[in-house]
């Protein structure tokens, strides 16, 4: 690997490593110095979860395969009712089963 760090990727990593925690440590200050969170706030906070995931799984399930497609069907469903850790083991054993054995 030549060059594997130059002064530009060194400055780069380093530059979104601030970054990053620049953001973290400013919605931690900006939320500890309200009395209260306004409505919208809070609204927004409770959606960050759903839009990460979103973000997460919507380009594997398009870019994925077939068995990826049924995979996470499953586990959604298994999802609804049983933990998490069931529905990932659920949505694993059918990604794999379907790999290796039904020849995708």
């Amino acid at each position: 690997m030549d060059g594997f760090l130059h002064l530009d990727m060194l400055i780069l990593i380093l530059a979104a490593a601030v970054a990053t925690f620049a953001t973290r440590i400013g919605g931690y200050f900006l939320i500890t110095r309200m009395k209260t969170i306004p409505p919208r706030l809070d609204a927004a906070l409770n959606a960050v979860p759903a839009a990460v995931l979103t973000t997460l799984v919507a380009p594997n399930f398009y870019a994925g395969g077939p068995e990826l497609k049924i995979a996470m069907a499953v586990a959604l469903v298994v999802g609804l009712r049983f933990n998490v850790l069931t529905m990932l083991a659920a949505g694993w054993v059918v990604v794999m089963a379907l790999r290796h054995g039904g020849g995708w």
